[in-house]
Order: C-alpha cells, then structure tokens, then sequence
C-alpha cells in the first residue's frame, strides 16, 4: 500500500457535480476509493454517476432526511463509509452585515455549517464500526480573513473550521480524524467572472506569493493526502491552499 492508496475505502463527497467537489471526487477514484457523488440537483447527479461510473444520491443537504437517505443509501449499496467530505456551500448575497437579509443569512449558515454537524454526526459513527475514518470539512480562506462583503459565508466557513477542531478531539479516541480544508482563489465555474476582471485578478494576485489562481486538482490532491495514510496522524487541522494569500504582506 502506499501511502496515498484509497483501495477498499467508501468516501462520500457533497457538491461532487461539480468545481472542487469533482476535482475531490475524481481524484479519490482515481487512487482506489469507492466514490458516492452527491448534489441537490438530481440532473447533475446522473450524469457525473454516468461518467464516474459511480454511485450517485442527490440531497439537498438542508433536508436532515435527505442527508439520512445519502448515508443509508451508501451503506446499503458499499456496506460502510470510511471518509466523508462536506463540500457543498454557498456563498450567498454579498454585502455588509448592516444590510444582511437574515432569510438569507440563515440560508447560507444552514448549507455551509448546520448542514456539516448533521451530516458528520450521520456518518462518523460508522467510520467507527469500520475501525475508523477521516472527515474533511471543506472550509474558506474567507474564514480566516475579515471580510467587508461576505458576511454570513466568511461567518460559517470559520465555524466550520472550528467543528473540526471540536469534532477531532470528540471522535479521535475512536480513530476518526477531522480536518477542515480552506482554499483560496481557486480557478472554477463560479470564479470565471472575477478571473476575467482585470483589475480584480491585478489586485488579488499581487496578494498572492506565487501569482496565480489555485487549481481544483491542487485542492484536491491536498483532500487525498488528508483522507489517506499519508495524513494519518493530521487532526483537527485547517488546511489552507491559498498560493500564500493568508501569509503575504502584498509585497
């Protein structure tokens, strides 16, 4: 085995359809793992499960029964899960917290962070029965930041950091690790328009050492090396894959 092999392991990965989440997904089979492909979109999900020829369950992950049914349908169809990544998110309206619409507020916190103490407490008791498992928590730069115009996300992306650290010192006994996994700018769909805003990506990339948008195949490798043997005595860690950007003086 070497030390980033994920054969005989069953990972569960949310917002897999696309971005980061199928970078994740893909780069877990790619090394061995049985990966279950997960989003609300239930389109989406046929088609990655088609390509990937993999398991497929859609679930609104604001839907505590629906977060059931992804659980119970992995276990059913692989018998156990030994690693889980909660990546679905959104970012939500931007702007200042004294003009936050507390609808979407409680929007953004349920599908970032409510919907990650659920689904952990879901999923890690069987990574116990399994003789134990890791969890990644896909967490923000944004977290570790302030942040004039992303409110909420900003907010529950730091709590997401810290259940990790809670939720590594309550199941590390058992053998369950927990990380939180924060990237920066990263280079997807959704960044498209400020990759094509000139003066945004000058200013952005003169606050990041090596000058460049991260790839989705960078945060995934560092997904893979925290769900594997090679990370086997990380917990209760936040990983930042930034290019620098949390550490730099902007010189």
């Amino acid at each position: 085995m070497t030390p980033f092999d994920l054969h005989g392991k069953v990972a569960i990965v949310t917002g897999s359809t696309r971005g980061i989440g199928l970078a994740i997904a893909r780069m877990f089979q790619d090394h061995g793992a049985k990966v279950v492909i997960s989003s609300e979109n239930i389109d989406d999900c046929d088609r990655v499960g088609r390509e990937l020829q993999a398991l497929a369950i859609p679930a609104d992950v604001t839907d505590a029964a629906q977060l059931a049914t992804l659980v119970d349908g992995t276990l059913d169809r692989h018998g156990g899960v030994d690693i889980l990544v909660c990546n679905a998110g959104i970012t939500g309206r931007p702007g200042p917290f004294a003009a936050i619409d507390m609808d979407d507020f409680d929007r953004v916190m349920a599908i970032n962070l409510r919907s990650q103490v659920q689904l952990c407490n879901l999923a890690l008791p069987h990574m116990v029965a399994r003789g134990g498992g890791s969890a990644i928590l896909v967490s923000s730069l944004s977290g570790l930041r302030g942040n004039g115009a992303i409110n909420a996300y900003a907010l529950a992306k730091a709590g997401v950091a810290q259940l990790a650290r809670n939720l590594a010192v309550e199941w590390g006994p058992r053998n369950v690790r927990v990380n939180a996994l924060s990237p920066g700018f990263i280079r997807t769909e959704l960044s498209a328009p400020l990759l094509a805003d000139a003066a945004f990506m000058q200013r952005r990339m003169a606050m990041t050492p090596l000058r460049r948008p991260g790839e989705v195949q960078e945060v995934a490798g560092t997904a893979l090396f925290l769900a594997s043997p090679a990370g086997g005595f990380v917990t209760g860690h936040n990983l930042v894959v930034d290019g620098g950007t949390l550490i730099t003086d902007g010189s």
